[in-house]
């Protein structure tokens, strides 16, 4: 398949290495890219990108040209497309206040409550049409629990929310207490003990 030029939207943790994810330039659709068709984070090397100055791991608002071997979608992850072997090309970056172009308006977070049932996906009761939301959110306040996790709470369309956090970048926001524009990218993770949890994947 063509190359996609995409607006990087999340860079994220996921069992040591790296989930990514973005919406292509042109059509406003979501990527995430991956590195098996059973949807694996990828690796140090897999998120570098080129531009005239040399080579670097990607970072959010950047706009990036990746390859594609073919659209790799799983029942709770519809977006995941399987890259190919090329090198990423950065095309220029997005600032702050373009972030609102790319803004998804769900009607909930999928649902209620910080999980979905994975056996209600998988029969299709809850169906999952995308499992990443770019947010505009209210009331935003970070925090570690009482086992030094990081987490998230606040509201969305009326509903209150409590999500765990996997931006790498959380510790350094919260030591500098950053001024904060309320925007989230959440995904929706993988299949963990019989439920997909809803994740805050980027803080801006």
């Amino acid at each position: 398949m063509p190359a996609v030029q995409i607006v990087i939207l999340a860079k994220s943790v996921k069992h040591g290495e790296h989930c990514v994810a973005g919406k292509c330039v042109d059509t406003g659709r979501w990527y995430r890219p991956v590195s098996t068709p059973e949807g694996a984070e990828l690796n140090n090397t897999q998120v570098m990108y080129k531009n005239i100055h040399g080579t670097y791991s990607v970072k959010p608002l950047q706009k990036i040209q990746m390859g594609f071997l073919n659209h790799a979608p799983l029942i709770h992850q519809p977006d995941n497309y399987l890259i190919d072997s090329s090198i990423w090309q950065q095309k220029y970056k997005i600032n702050l206040d373009e972030l609102s172009n790319y803004f998804d308006q769900p009607d909930s977070i999928w649902g209620e409550g910080n999980r979905v049932n994975y056996e209600l996906i998988k029969s299709r009761k809850v169906n999952i049409e995308q499992s990443l939301y770019l947010v505009q959110v209210k009331e935003l306040k970070l925090y570690y629990n009482q086992d030094r996790r990081r987490r998230a709470s606040f509201i969305y369309n009326k509903i209150d929310y409590d999500f765990a956090v996997t931006d790498p970048n959380f510790d350094k926001i919260m030591c500098e207490n950053s001024d904060l524009k309320g925007v989230l990218c959440i995904s929706l993770g993988e299949d963990y003990n019989g439920f997909c949890y809803k994740l805050i994947a980027t803080i801006f």
